[in-house]
């Protein structure tokens, strides 16, 4: 059974920074591609952040380009995303989610329940 658990989510002030964290276990982590997805109050679930099962690739929408970078630590099974210069409209539910072998912006196969990042301005 895939499971992937969210951490690192909180209360931020703007301009901070927070690292989220996802740990995964239940599928072959070096081989599946993992992204960063975001869902704000009353809006629908949008991309953040991907990168590829060896951690060569990564891929950013243009909220996240400059400010948010993903990694991966394929011997921890655990994917991160560092978040800087944080802004109020941020603010959401981040949650990780894994696709097995490459991403190519289709739907994802497993997902994690999410961590809320709350930013005050």
């Amino acid at each position: 059974q895939v499971q992937l658990r969210e951490s690192g989510g909180g209360l931020v002030q703007a301009g901070g920074s927070l690292r989220l964290s996802c740990a995964a276990s239940g599928l072959t982590f070096r081989i599946s591609a993992m992204g960063w997805f975001r869902q704000a109050p009353g809006k629908q679930r949008e991309f953040v952040a991907a990168i590829s099962g060896s951690g060569t690739s990564t891929y950013y929408s243009d909220s996240a380009k400059g400010r948010f970078t993903v990694s991966r630590d394929n011997a921890k099974n655990t994917v991160y995303l560092q978040m800087n210069g944080l802004r109020p409209e941020d603010t959401a539910v981040y949650s990780c989610a894994a696709v097995r072998g490459s991403w190519t912006g289709g739907d994802m196969d497993y997902w994690g329940k999410g961590t809320l990042v709350t930013v005050s301005g």
